[in-house]
């Protein structure tokens, strides 16, 4: 499968201010792949060690901080030389070793020459702790579950995904084209984006095989739970990862500590739901008090919304079938449009450096997303039926004054009077209509 951090890793390797790299994401949404896919098409050689499947690897990093010292000792543990240049050196999981993950420092400063990358599925749990780190010695690069972009390569629809992506005015997609892409999106929004999940749905189509993936992926982090998480923890952070689904059915989608057990209270949750939040399972949107740049300064830390990092894994926790692939507006509708969220979302912190956040006015007004673009914040109204009348939009329009407000749904391409609607389909192409959109009006 084609992933496009491929090319970013590509990039990596010819910087000349390349530093180690430093690879994090969920568990199994693909890094080992992509580390040694990068190192197989790009390096004469890939020198790979796990430290998690072999822990004594961790000895090395315990008793030299010298990188020379530590390549030569690897080199005879592979029984092959590592080498600058010609060799990709890679690190999994490397947050079973704090030794390992400091080292990092030391390649920068007295090997630079050897390309060094590691990767951790815990990665971002191990970071939160106190500890010696590498700071401003290393790359880094979030790896997410497959765009909808991807996903469209990975079943062989490049010709509509070509179509979608060298779009050069807004204006409407023909049905020919549009149709076929929303029901791809469909299957995306129950399939999702773990590699192994679309790997399966690609080549055999078959729903009970794609569920097997799904609930194996789920039990691993159950698992990663039990095994990494403070004891103290454990049965919170069950708690607030099996809520998500009925925190998303709600009208009103802000996250409350009491639907994840009843009494419960900010302070007794918090460190069990930042602990998800940092094993990148969970993606938090906070309210914003005011649709100002930058938008962090304005966040309302005590309110938020909670999302799976991956809408495939939501549609499974849900236990939604893969039948409702046969009633077109099913996935887009049910759970009051949680799924159609998700994907939006999903493609969001994929393709905008700044997480989006949302916005509520009294309680008369919602908006799913406000996106920091540039020097603008674009409402952005997400509507998972064919009905695109919205007064939400138009509150926020009358109180802020937008260059720009978007509007993702089922409906055709279109700009009329300051308000752009994109096809849900074409999230993935949002950064690029945005700016065509604001050249036009």
């Amino acid at each position: 499968m084609e992933r496009t951090a491929l090319h970013t890793l590509e990039q990596w390797k010819h910087s000349p201010r390349r530093k180690p790299l430093l690879m994090q994401g969920q568990r199994q949404v693909g890094k080992t792949w992509l580390l040694q896919e990068f190192g197989r098409r790009s390096y004469q050689d890939v020198a790979y060690f796990n430290l998690e499947e072999n822990p004594a690897l961790g000895q090395i990093f315990e008793t030299t901080k010298d990188p020379r010292r530590i390549i030569d000792q690897l080199s005879a543990v592979r029984g092959a030389p590592i080498r600058p240049d010609t060799t990709m050196l890679v690190f999994d999981e490397i947050q079973e070793s704090n030794q390992a993950l400091n080292s990092l420092k030391y390649f920068a400063e007295d090997a630079p020459a050897y390309h060094v990358a590691a990767a951790g599925s815990l990665l971002g749990v191990r970071l939160s702790r106190p500890g010696s780190f590498p700071v401003g010695k290393v790359d880094f690069l979030t790896i997410r579950p497959m765009t909808f972009s991807e996903f469209l390569m990975a079943c062989g629809e490049a010709v509509l995904l070509d179509y979608v992506g060298n779009v050069s005015s807004i204006s409407p997609v023909p049905d020919a084209i549009g149709q076929p892409l929303t029901e791809k999106l469909r299957a995306y929004m129950v399939v999702g984006g773990m590699p192994e999940a679309v790997d399966v749905w690609s080549g055999e189509k078959d729903p009970e095989a794609v569920r097997k993936v799904q609930q194996a992926i789920l039990d691993s982090y159950e698992l990663d739970f039990s095994k990494h998480a403070p004891a103290r923890n454990i049965a919170r952070i069950g708690y607030v990862w099996r809520s998500i689904p009925s925190q998303l059915a709600r009208d009103n989608k802000k996250f409350l500590y009491k639907a994840a057990r009843e009494g419960s209270r900010a302070r007794d949750y918090e460190d069990a739901l930042n602990w998800l939040v940092d094993m990148g399972v969970v993606t938090r949107v906070y309210r914003s008090t005011a649709a100002r740049l930058p938008l962090p300064a304005y966040d309302d830390l005590s309110a938020f919304k909670l999302y799976s990092a991956d809408t495939g894994l939501l549609a499974r926790q849900s236990r939604l079938d893969f039948s409702v692939l046969s009633d077109p507006p099913a996935p887009f509708v049910e759970f009051k449009g949680a799924l159609t969220e998700n994907v939006a979302l999903q493609s969001l912190v994929s393709h905008f450096e700044v997480p989006p956040r949302y916005w509520t006015s009294g309680g008369q007004a919602e908006i799913e997303f406000l996106l920091q673009r540039g020097g603008d914040v674009h409402p952005i109204e997400v509507k998972s039926g064919r009905s695109l009348r919205s007064k939400s939009l138009g509150v926020y329009r009358s109180s802020f004054g937008p260059r720009l407000a978007v509007r993702l749904s089922l409906g055709n391409l279109d700009l009329r009077d300051g308000l752009l609607n994109v096809p849900l389909y074409m999230v993935d192409q949002l950064d690029r209509l945005i700016g065509m959109a604001l050249q036009e009006s």
